[in-house]
């Protein structure tokens, strides 16, 4: 399985908890309506920082982690028609398209509870 990596950042014009909340009850569920999203997208998490206390302010908004059992099936999500009509369309709504970082990993999983 292959891991995509999102850091993003919220538009300037919404506060912190606009973006959260556009994020999570807006966009997460546009993006899961998609019927490619079933085909292809093994895994979808959306984080949100918090601040906490002894540790530096978040450089970023989210942290969004998609994962795909190939690159193969990447390609295939983020260039299908319901991709590209529905859901690309809205990422301009809440966060900055410009300047985010992405990361393809291969995750490895050192201890779990589940």
């Amino acid at each position: 399985m292959i891991k995509f990596t999102f850091l993003v950042q919220k538009l300037p014009s919404m506060s912190l908890e606009e973006f959260i909340d556009y994020h999570k009850n807006i966009h997460a569920p546009l993006f899961c309506s998609i019927p490619e999203t079933e085909l292809y997208v093994r895994k979808y998490v959306v984080n949100h920082p918090i601040v906490a206390e002894g540790f530096p302010k978040p450089l970023y908004d989210a942290v969004v982690e998609i994962s795909f059992d190939s690159f193969e099936d990447f390609n295939t999500f983020f260039n299908s028609e319901n991709y590209l009509t529905k859901v690309h369309p809205d990422e301009p709504n809440f966060f900055d398209t410009v300047n985010y970082i992405a990361m393809a990993n291969k995750e490895t999983v050192v201890k779990s509870d589940t």
